[in-house]
């Protein structure tokens, strides 16, 4: 079998018809849907039995008690049978050919690894693409896992983090560390619901430190110094500019508090930063956020970044 789709399901019973027609609607038909149902309150376990019992050669369905996105796709993970490995979050869906243009790259390249680019979608019918990647660094493609094939292989005894945010973040970048070849097409294949309530919209100030964990699980993976500077990539691109930057905007009383850690974590890394070559590295704009952020003026780098979004429309 060419791929395996795992999708944790909890209480999305008006969206997971929608994320499953897009599935079986794919034009590669190589493949099985693992619809994991983590301890859903709502209608959700019965769509997923109902879409199993229809489809039995291409569909299981696993019903667990809840314990967060991270514990179902490892339950998942042994149960998967093919040659690569996707993931959908249940409330979003993709385009009709979105595995078979994946597929189709990593079989003329070798890649372990295939990413594309998302399509936000709102409510009121607005989209926006975005990209996969900001940056040509191969760490680029860290954060989510859905818009990716990976390789089964690589996974070996690799698992997701249970019980904290960002463990997407984590299994992506430990993959794309462990990848001899990463590729990137550059459409946007994935479809993502904006106006859910997500990891990176959040309000939840305290829970972000979650990443904090992360960059601490991660970080042993760069041990050797030729690595290190992979490590400083990840760490000003996704604790500096993007967490500090998504926190500034929030109303949760708690996020001084808690940009006030992760500054000092930043700092404890990385002491100097304008000796940081992953830093000098980045383009003069991010630069600029980067080091208001390091200095504790994001304040000043979020209202620098509306006043550029309101000339720019």
């Amino acid at each position: 079998m060419k791929l395996s789709i795992i999708i944790p399901v909890y209480n999305v019973e008006n969206y997971l018809a929608a994320c499953v027609d897009s599935l079986l609607a794919q034009t590669m038909r190589d493949l099985e849907i693992l619809l994991v149902d983590d301890g859903s309150t709502d209608s959700s376990g019965a769509i997923a039995d109902a879409y199993a019992a229809k489809n039995p050669g291409m569909i299981r369905c696993l019903h667990v008690e809840n314990g967060g996105q991270g514990r179902a796709r490892n339950l998942a993970l042994p149960l998967a049978r093919g040659e690569f490995l996707g993931f959908v979050d249940s409330d979003d869906w993709v385009r009709p050919d979105m595995y078979e243009k994946l597929c189709a790259r990593a079989e003329e390249t070798g890649a372990d690894i295939v990413a594309c680019d998302f399509l936000e979608r709102y409510d009121d019918g607005r989209e926006k693409t975005v990209p996969a990647a900001f940056q040509d660094h191969p760490l680029s493609f860290a954060g989510s896992c859905c818009n990716k094939i990976f390789r089964a292989s690589l996974v070996k005894d690799l698992r997701f983090p249970e019980g904290l945010w960002y463990e997407d973040f984590y299994f992506s970048a430990m993959l794309l560390i462990r990848a001899n070849r990463t590729e990137y097409l550059p459409e946007p294949l994935y479809i993502y619901r904006r106006g859910q309530p997500s990891t990176m919209h959040n309000n939840n100030a305290r829970k972000n430190l979650d990443m904090l964990r992360i960059m601490d699980m991660l970080e042993p993976a760069f041990d050797a110094r030729s690595r290190r500077g992979d490590f400083e990539f990840l760490l000003i691109n996704h604790v500096l500019l993007d967490t500090i930057s998504r926190l500034a905007n929030q109303d949760d009383p708690a996020r001084r508090e808690v940009i006030v850690r992760f500054r000092a974590y930043v700092r404890e890394k990385i002491p100097k930063l304008p000796r940081c070559e992953s830093y000098r590295a980045e383009t003069r704009n991010r630069r600029i956020i980067m080091a208001l952020n390091y200095c504790g003026l994001e304040n000043l780098g979020q209202a620098i970044l509306r006043v550029k979004n309101r000339l720019s429309r």
